[in-house]
């Protein structure tokens, strides 16, 4: 049984704030050996109850976060960018079991610790086929084609109860209860490390691989000014379908959340300082 984990930050056991997650600052680095700490108590957890590969993709902002040092040694890792899949890299291979989320968060324009979905700001809300999306819904969808289940989503209550809705199965453990979008009741890490390692023994039954679900898929983007939407545009089949919004249609999963890539990637450029 292999499993991926796929690491992002925002909601990681004691993050209320932009400066615990932000590269080189000393909060950031305050908050590595507590982000890496949840992913061994994942580790931990998926171990005991017969796992034989766990895998942790990086999938926070520069891809440079978690400490390899301290990292269970039976685990691997993907750190680093400019990866086929982002933050699903790894599982396209055909030998993944099943994935958890670690360290998610709430989507764009949703309550939530550090709420996003792929741009820290600017994008103001997703939807996939119709309905508003967070990454991880839109990273269910990308492992659904491969046949690989959700077992496992970790964050805040806002992320678990969103999970719901595109991984109804999977174990959700809470490590932190939100307050505001900058604040958040938290767990310290050893309350939260076992939490996660129960919950990841519990979901490793979960791992399942299933038939792999292709369909095509319609995605719309909504950004807080208009030159944003514009600028994706430049990217074939992108088109401005409403105000500050654009929309293009995929034939598979995999093709959608590259092209979703590339429109983030070119809203993001071009921001202007503090206008955006």
């Amino acid at each position: 049984m292999k499993i991926l984990i796929s690491a992002d930050m925002e909601g990681a056991t004691g993050v209320t704030c932009p400066a615990d997650v932000l590269p080189g600052g000393p909060g950031w680095e305050r908050m590595r050996p507590v982000f890496t700490g949840d992913v061994n108590a994942a580790v931990q957890g998926l171990f005991m109850q017969g796992a034989d590969a766990v895998v942790v993709n990086e999938a926070h902002w520069s891809m440079r976060n978690l400490l390899l040092e301290r990292l269970d040694a039976r685990a691997a890792m993907i750190t680093g960018r400019h990866k086929d899949l982002s933050m699903m890299e790894g599982v396209q291979h055909g030998d993944v079991d099943g994935v958890v989320f670690l360290g998610y968060h709430a989507g764009a324009g949703s309550e939530g610790v550090l709420a996003h979905t792929y741009l820290a700001n600017s994008v103001t809300g997703v939807w996939l086929d119709g309905v508003r999306a967070s990454e991880g819904r839109l990273n269910a969808a990308v492992a659904a084609e491969f046949g690989v289940p959700v077992i496992m989503v970790i964050g805040d209550d806002k992320t678990i109860e969103d999970a719901e809705g595109y991984a109804p199965e999977a174990v959700g453990v809470r490590v932190k209860t939100c307050v505001s979008r900058y604040a958040a009741l938290c767990d310290p890490p050893e309350v939260t490390a076992e939490a996660i390692a129960a919950g990841a023994a519990a979901a490793a039954s979960l791992a399942v691989r299933r038939e792999p679900v292709v369909t095509e898929h319609r995605v719309e983007v909504e950004f807080d000014a208009d030159h944003l939407a514009r600028a994706a545009t430049v990217v074939p089949g992108v088109e401005v379908c409403g105000e500050r919004r654009i929309g293009y249609d995929s034939p598979t999963m995999y093709e959608a959340i590259r092209c979703f890539k590339a429109v983030t990637t070119l809203a993001s450029a071009a921001m202007e300082e503090e206008y955006g």
